[in-house]
């Protein structure tokens, strides 16, 4: 998805995909505009232009920016501690053939 940021030490509206904190101009922190892709783009040049000189005020930039929270750190996936080792009764598991990187397939 596409989200508007603003950077205040370049002072550029950014439209970047994803929950971005770094600006890609000047490596600035960024902060997300809560404002929709949709809404932004159908503003008129005017009301652009407003709303990044409202931006530029550090109290109007709080009141514009939204907090996400972040997963820092953390892994999307399980660890191998959590993962149940796969059992002779699962059929799907018993089913396949285990993967072996040497495993030759001939195609005919």
């Amino acid at each position: 998805m596409m989200y508007i940021h603003y950077c205040k030490y370049c002072r550029r509206i950014h439209i970047l995909n994803g929950h971005k904190l770094y600006c890609p101009a000047c490596s600035g922190k960024l902060s997300e505009l809560d404002i929709s892709y949709m809404k932004y783009v159908n503003l008129t040049r005017e009301e652009r232009h407003a709303l990044k000189e409202k931006c530029a005020d550090e109290k109007c930039l709080r009141e514009l920016s939204a907090e996400y929270p972040r997963r820092s750190g953390t892994r999307w996936f399980q660890t191998s501690e959590t993962v149940r080792p796969a059992s002779a009764t699962d059929n799907k598991s018993a089913s396949r053939p285990e993967y072996s990187p040497h495993l030759r397939v001939s195609v005919s």
